[in-house]
């Protein structure tokens, strides 16, 4: 699957999981202020300049979020992350292999 698909997929996922704990909206739902933060995470994604090629948003360069945005994302992925593993184990086990991967600047491909 290709990288932004899965982390589209993954981003929706997270999103949905904090809106329903603290919005309590219903599974796969999404507040307005949840809808449009997701909204805009994938308008992102799909405008990033790496691609396919870069590994986390952690790790890039290149930080294509607001600041306010950017800060919601942060509060959502440390609310998250550490459920991630009983929620969808493999998206879980996927991000932490491409966290522990190294990075190569000037890769070919």
């Amino acid at each position: 699957m290709k990288r932004k698909i899965r982390e589209k997929e993954m981003l929706t996922k997270m999103i949905s999981y904090y809106c329903r704990k603290h919005h309590g909206v219903q599974p796969g739902g999404f507040c307005k202020d949840c809808g449009d933060l997701l909204n805009y995470a994938h308008k992102r994604i799909d405008s990033c300049p790496k691609g396919d090629d870069k590994l986390s948003c952690k790790k890039c360069t290149i930080h294509c979020y607001q600041s306010l945005q950017q800060e919601k994302i942060r509060v959502i992925m440390r609310y998250v992350g550490p459920r991630m593993i009983y929620i969808h184990p493999v998206f879980a086990l996927r991000h932490l292999f491409n966290e522990l991967r190294p990075t190569f600047p000037n890769r070919k491909k």
